[in-house]
């Protein structure tokens, strides 16, 4: 029987959705039979529990006086190349480009021959903001160019990192995905009245509460949406806007309308109490959260700048709204509340699209393939350009 391959994965182990992808996608390989070994700087967040065939490697960062800033980036390439050394890893698969894939590549120089492959996956501000900063741009473009395989979770990112590295080799597009047993509709249960009163509109939003994610353009719709009909804004996260958030809330006259619970790890179990979700990020890549509410039957209105037009049909499974349209996102959501037709044709639309196209296995067949392809040795560094869609 052939021996399945052993994958170390690495990602940043926030609230992020490129450490929620990198972990649900572990997970599901692990199921699979493979044995995945996760090198991060602590645990990532959706990987508390057990689980057969995972494997988890703490990177110890050195903090000597002589180091202005701990060397974070070498210390995870000597985790990355001693493990995969000690457990014979195949692919080092590491999701965002900065720092990762630039200790991905020293461990595969550090670990010599052609046995270990670096697969890189770009999530979006690697690569629309963090990698276009003049410090990082040439080594990002360099890692894009010698990694052994490359892919973007829309075909907007992958477009946009041809466009502005102006790099000519293969990016595969793979979308993020949902598990949609976990992320499911409910009843309506005793659950909800923790945040609203029967009879109140419970809208949602999670993030990691960047500059990026538009707080104030979620309290901003929340506000007016407050001022026409009974509601609640659940807010899910953590991040350097929270506070900030908190004090617009106070400011517009809905602070004691608005929860703000922090980080929660249950997401499934708190997204399909929500009536709405609110992302009106100033860009999204893909929008992992919006995908997540959608398999819980919870309609989303999100930005349509990015890639969330590759999964959201607008006015079908959802609506999608410049981030700047404060009125018109309050305009929808009011009219989405108050027709009960119009809810329940959007959530059953939502749930069927979210399960027939963004399901784990049909995504995680695509990375199964990528494996084969890049251990069979097609696909190598500055292969030839793929499709961006």
């Amino acid at each position: 029987m052939k021996r399945l391959p052993a994958i170390g994965i690495t990602c940043y182990p926030s609230q992020g959705g490129s450490g929620i992808v990198a972990t649900e996608l572990g997970l599901n390989l692990a199921r699979s039979g493979y044995a995945v070994h996760f090198i991060c700087a602590s645990l990532p967040l959706r990987l508390r529990q057990y689980q057969k065939n995972v494997f988890y490697h703490e990177v110890e960062v050195a903090d000597y006086p002589v180091f202005q800033y701990p060397p974070y980036t070498l210390s995870l390439a000597t985790a990355m190349a001693e493990t995969a050394q000690k457990h014979a890893l195949d692919i080092l698969h590491v999701h965002y480009a900065i720092p990762h894939a630039a200790s991905g590549y020293l461990a595969r120089q550090m670990v010599g021959g052609d046995r270990l492959k670096l697969i890189t996956t770009l999530h979006g501000t690697d690569i629309t903001l963090v990698g276009q900063e003049p410090a990082f741009f040439p080594i990002t473009r360099f890692l894009i160019e010698q990694s052994d395989a490359v892919t973007a979770v829309s075909g907007f990112l992958a477009r946009e990192t041809r466009k502005v590295f102006g790099v000519d080799r293969s990016i595969e597009v793979i979308p993020n995905f949902v598990d949609t047993r976990r992320f499911r509709p409910v009843e309506r249960s005793h659950a909800r009245r923790r945040f609203a009163a029967d009879g109140e509109a419970l809208i949602i939003h999670a993030s990691n509460f960047r500059p990026v994610k538009n707080l104030p353009a979620v309290l901003e719709v929340f506000a007016r949406v407050a001022a026409r009909r009974p509601a609640r804004l659940l807010l899910l996260g953590d991040g350097p806007q929270r506070e900030p958030a908190l004090a617009q809330a106070r400011a517009l006259g809905v602070a004691e309308r608005v929860a703000a619970p922090g980080l929660v790890e249950d997401l499934d179990a708190l997204l399909p109490l929500g009536d709405l979700l609110l992302l009106p990020s100033h860009h999204e890549s893909f929008g992992l959260v919006a995908l997540e509410a959608m398999s819980c039957g919870v309609p989303v209105i999100a930005t349509s700048r990015g890639g969330t037009d590759e999964f959201i049909d607008d006015g079908v499974n959802g609506y999608l709204r410049d981030p700047d349209d404060v009125a018109g996102m309050a305009e929808v959501a009011l009219l989405v509340l108050g027709d009960p037709a119009l809810h329940r044709h959007l959530a059953e639309e939502a749930r069927r699209d979210a399960v027939a196209s963004f399901g784990a296995r049909c995504v995680l067949q695509r990375y199964v393939e990528l494996y084969d392809r890049v251990l069979g040795g097609g696909g190598g560094p500055a292969g030839p350009a793929g499709p961006a869609s």
